[in-house]
């Protein structure tokens, strides 16, 4: 049975969607069943697999009916991606009329729990319909954050949203752990963000940690994740340190 686990931040621009992508092609390198569903109409994790936004069936067609989920795999090279673009943004509109709305990804992704090890949803950066479905549909939540003052008053109220979401409408949903992105150990505010969110979750918070890379950057304009694109580059050593720590955990459990 696979685990599913959402990547989830309302603050965006703290390596969410570089996480999701490169923890899921490095799990796929060591030989997992991965696959990523990207819920962001931005549709960056899409492409950043190698997947076209532009490729149809994707997760709109899956959230308004038009499609099942096998039917929108897309197989690549550093695992299986269930695409999206920017009609996804309507999903949200449409989904409020619609019974159950907030179940509709966890209904549509039952029948695949079988063929995966690890299942990735990359969530909108806001607490949208979206993000609640992504939610409902996971077993836990894995929080990519920079080590920035403002991203430290951000988790208290993503942890808030994941109580309640726990106690309403997925009651197995926990903190999978949070992963210290941009990590700049030269940096004073970095090492107290990582001191502070330490003292706060414990072992929740990865010890490996990402540093800023510009490869990492690069990447996604190829099309490539990270960890293929240049893997000797620090960035994407570290995402393999992660996704070794990430599934070591995993299995433990």
């Amino acid at each position: 049975m696979a685990k599913t686990i959402a990547l989830a931040n309302q603050k965006g621009g703290v390596g969410k969607t570089t996480s999701c992508v490169n923890l899921a092609a490095a799990l796929h390198l060591m030989g997992r069943r991965v696959l990523l569903v990207d819920a962001d109409p931005q549709g960056n994790a899409s492409s950043g697999m190698g997947v076209s936004k532009a490729k149809r069936p994707n997760t709109y067609d899956i959230l308004s009916g038009r499609a099942s989920a096998a039917d929108c795999i897309v197989h690549t090279n550093y695992g299986d991606v269930i695409p999206t673009g920017k009609e996804l943004a309507a999903a949200s509109v449409e989904l409020i009329e619609s019974d159950r709305r907030e179940y509709v990804l966890k209904d549509a992704l039952l029948s695949l729990f079988s063929e995966y090890d690890y299942i990735f949803i990359d969530c909108p950066p806001s607490l949208e319909l979206l993000t609640v479905n992504a939610l409902v549909a996971a077993d836990s939540v894995l929080i990519p954050m920079q080590c920035e003052y403002y991203a430290l008053e951000g988790i208290a109220d993503l942890m808030t949203s994941i109580r309640l979401c726990s106690r309403r409408l997925n009651k197995r949903l926990t903190v999978e752990g949070v992963v210290l992105t941009m990590y700049d150990a030269r940096m004073n505010l970095t090492l107290q963000v990582a001191d502070e969110l330490r003292k706060y979750l414990g072992d929740k918070v990865y010890q490996t940690v990402i540093p800023r890379s510009i490869r990492l950057t690069e990447a996604p304009s190829h099309g490539i994740p990270g960890v293929v694109y240049d893997k000797s580059n620090k960035g994407s050593r570290a995402y393999m340190a992660l996704a070794e720590e990430f599934d070591a955990r995993c299995r433990k459990v």
